[in-house]
Formats: C-alpha cells, sequence, structure tokens
C-alpha cells in the first residue's frame, strides 16, 4: 500500500508521466519515470555514440554473427522479448560489458580476451539483457542524474548543436554504476536465461571468478560499473548447485569460442 501511494503522488507530481510498474524479474513494484517507448528511443539514440567513444565496432562479421547469435537466445528467453535487442563486440581494450536502455548490449575486446567458453559469453550477455529487462539503467540514470536532464536526452534532437551534449551524456552512462541489489538480480535472472537457453551456468561462477582474480592486480571496469555483491561467486556457484543441479550436462561451447572470437581476435 505505502509503495503504491508513493508512485501515485509522483504520478501527480509529473503529470502522470511517472508512475509504478512491475519489475518482471522480481514480481515488485517499482517506481519508474519513463516509458519502454522511451527506453527504445534513448538506446537508438546513445548507441552510434558509444560506439565511437569507445573505438567502433570490430570489423569482423565472423566475430559480430556470432556474439548476436549467442545474445539473440538470451533475448528471446527474457521476460521482454519485444526489445530490439541488438549485441554488439567494441574494440576497446577495457575489460567492460554493459547496456543501454532499450536492448543495445555492448562487450568489449578486452573482456572477450579473458572469456573461453561460449556459456561465460552467454553468462555475460545473459546478465546485461536481464539490466535491459529491469530497466535498470534507465531506473539508475533517473536517480543519478534526474528526471529533467534525462528526459532532455530522450526528447532534444541530436544535432551538430547538441552534439556535445550528447557526448557527455554517452560518458556518463558508460561509467554508471548499478546497485549491488541489481547486479544480484541480474546474476539470477541471467543464469535463468542461461539454462533456459541450453547453456552450462556454471560459465556465469566462471567469469565472475575471473573477473574478481583480474580485480586483484588493477581496476576491472566491469566490477567497477557492477559491483560486487557479497560472496558473488559463492551464491552464484550455491544457486547453481540447489536450482539447477542437472544442468552440467549443457552446453559449454569452449572450441566454437576459440573459433568464432579468439581466433579472429588475433
Amino acid at each position: 500500500m505505502k509503495r503504491n501511494l508513493v508512485c501515485l503522488v509522483v504520478s501527480a507530481t509529473f503529470f502522470l508521466i511517472a508512475g509504478c510498474e512491475t519489475n518482471p524479474i522480481t514480481g515488485k513494484n517499482e517506481l519508474m519515470l519513463f516509458s519502454e517507448s522511451d527506453d527504445v528511443t534513448m538506446g537508438k539514440k546513445y548507441a552510434p555514440e558509444v560506439e565511437k567513444q569507445l573505438g567502433g565496432r570490430i570489423d569482423n562479421p565472423i566475430l559480430q554473427n556470432y556474439i548476436e547469435s549467442v545474445g539473440q537466445k538470451m533475448a528471446k528467453v527474457s521476460q521482454k522479448p519485444n526489445f530490439e535487442y541488438h549485441y554488439v563486440a567494441l574494440n576497446d581494450k577495457m575489460v567492460n560489458a554493459f547496456a543501454l536502455p532499450g536492448g543495445s548490449i555492448f562487450i568489449t575486446s578486452g573482456l572477450l580476451k579473458n572469456l573461453n567458453s561460449e556459456a561465460q559469453l552467454a553468462s555475460v550477455l545473459a546478465h546485461e539483457t536481464a539490466h535491459v529487462v529491469a530497466r535498470d539503467t534507465m531506473n539508475s540514470l533517473s536517480k543519478e542524474l534526474g528526471f529533467q536532464l534525462v528526459l532532455s536526452a530522450v526528447t532534444t534532437e541530436k544535432t551538430p548543436q547538441t552534439a556535445v551534449a550528447v557526448a557527455k551524456m554517452t560518458g556518463q552512462i558508460i561509467g554508471l554504476k548499478y546497485s549491488r541489489d541489481d547486479e544480484t538480480i541480474a546474476d539470477r535472472a541471467g543464469l535463468d536465461y542461461m539454462v533456459m537457453a541450453g547453456y552450462n551456468p556454471n560459465g556465469m561462477a566462471e567469469t565472475m571468478q575471473m573477473l574478481q582474480e583480474q580485480s586483484k592486480s588493477g581496476t576491472i571496469e566491469f566490477l567497477s560499473t557492477h559491483p560486487n555483491p557479497e560472496n558473488r561467486v559463492g551464491y552464484i556457484k550455491d544457486r547453481i548447485a540447489r536450482k539447477y543441479p542437472q544442468a552440467g550436462s549443457l552446453r559449454i561451447g569452449k572450441e566454437d569460442y576459440a573459433r568464432n572470437v579468439l581466433e579472429q581476435l588475433k
């Protein structure tokens, strides 16, 4: 009752622009200031600038088609298959992956070089897909930057005069940090997506363990923008053991990943 009352008050404040939506992953009502169509609009608007700032797309159709094919398997089994999902590999050395509102999902060459199986790739793309489904990026932007600034980012046409503002906003999107609760939810939903798509969920535990080991010798961008919930690898392994006890026989795909990604990046 209290949560719904808050939503009604906020809706009135923003002339019914804002309101509550049910998070399709958790089933809980959450405050959301923008519509799903706003997510799609913003994603389309800022995707080219993200690619520009992070070195552009890797110029390799074999690699890009492979990334897209694995990603689309995650999108298909998600709670929001209607979003316009695109999965793109960027030519940037940092170890990171992130999602724009509406379905544009990016993974860097730096992260790709540190993975060793299709299941590990699927874990990253599933995790980012969950952020899109839960609309975490738009929600976090609204909290960190304020309603008016994000509204302007959605509604202002991209012109030569607004190019500087678009570039600045893109930098803020790339550096956006999720909450630890968002991360836990995305991990759990990502595991579900992986299993439904036929992938061994241990790929997620392996990926998070690799990132944590790498972080001991320096900053890993993924863990900076996707902060580690407490005992992340431990609770992922525990959830796999409890919820997916027979998942060990699902797809890992080391040879396919080596052929379609690692060899293409040489």
